[in-house]
């Protein structure tokens, strides 16, 4: 029987056994997968929290102890060697491992703690995702989020190249390389000032904004969603501005520059002093929101509890929003 200490690594000429017992700690191994995941040791000592020096230094004590190179490095990137590859298995396996063993012994004051990286929609990411981690933080105080809020096609390519753990994005669905769980529902509406005669009404039809100057996100996907589906209807906007920020768009309909075309999702919580938010129908012109993972990727025990609270919190949202 194996030592747990041990790490036995199959090559095509056999099997090689490496004894860890000393040389290596869970700090290495997880070095070693952060360099793997975001692709260089850079992005990987800042996910990290860790200088790059130290970083280095861990991985070439880490490379003497398998008295072998773990990466090949170039000017470009960093890719793992024939025997780095194949430790890799193995170093995930004991990562989830450790991962459910601390989460195993929280009710005993063991807290989980470490570095979760989401790519989400800037829109759920400034009215969705910070309820949900809020509750989150409530038992796991320790986790620390690197929020990538970018646009969904950034997203989708983020969590593929495993820079981050999981998205919530509006795509997915399509790429095979991704797991799309749809979370909720998203439709439109017009956010205007209060003063404005619009304001006044419940719901607007398309055709009643056409003529009006409008604002819409220069980098947003949702742009080739409203044209496209305008355009079955026989219809086209007028957009005035181009922005790359809702809050930037907020600001531009609370100077009454204009009136913008937001996500309902987005909306504030709290009654807004000046803009008015008023959905859009005829057509209805949805997107959905769903939880987006690597196909071939297991998520961390962290990334499980928290997808769990996700759809939770999506299914009181989808509420909150139909209502």
């Amino acid at each position: 029987m194996l030592s747990p200490d041990c790490c036995l690594v199959k090559y095509r000429d056999g099997y090689y056994l490496f004894d860890m017992q000393i040389n290596c700690e869970m700090l290495d191994i997880r070095i070693f997968l952060a360099i793997l995941d975001f692709g260089g040791f850079q992005r990987a000592a800042e996910a990290l929290n860790l200088s790059q020096p130290t970083l280095t230094r861990r991985i070439q004590a880490l490379e003497e102890t398998f008295g072998t190179k773990l990466f090949d490095r170039t000017t470009r990137k960093v890719v793992p060697t024939r025997v780095g590859r194949e430790i890799e298995t193995h170093f995930r396996r004991m990562a989830r491992e450790f991962e459910d063993c601390v989460f195993s012994l929280t009710d005993f004051g063991i807290r989980p703690s470490g570095v979760l990286t989401i790519a989400c929609l800037p829109t759920m990411a400034s009215a969705f995702l910070p309820n949900v981690l809020r509750l989150f933080n409530r038992r796991y105080p320790d986790i620390r989020f690197r929020i990538r809020d970018t646009t969904a096609s950034e997203g989708l390519d983020c969590v593929a190249r495993g820079e981050a753990e999981f998205g919530i994005n509006s795509l997915g669905a399509s790429r095979q390389d991704l797991i799309f769980t749809p979370l909720m529902d998203d439709s439109f509406a017009l956010a205007c000032r209060a003063d404005h005669p619009v304001a006044r009404k419940k719901t607007l039809r398309w055709e009643d904004i056409k003529s009006l100057p409008l604002i819409i996100s220069l980098r947003s996907d949702n742009r080739m969603l409203i044209d496209q589906a305008l355009a079955r209807s026989g219809l086209s906007l007028n957009w005035s501005y181009q922005v790359s920020h809702l809050a930037t768009s907020f600001g531009l309909v609370e100077e009454g520059l204009g009136m913008s075309v937001i996500p309902l999702m987005s909306r504030p919580r709290a009654r807004h002093p000046v803009i008015r938010i008023i959905p859009l129908v005829e057509p209805s012109i949805r997107r959905t929101i769903g939880f987006v993972e690597a196909r071939n990727r297991e998520l961390s025990r962290t990334a499980e509890e928290l997808k769990k609270l996700i759809i939770e919190s999506a299914r009181k949202d989808q509420g909150y929003q139909d209502h």
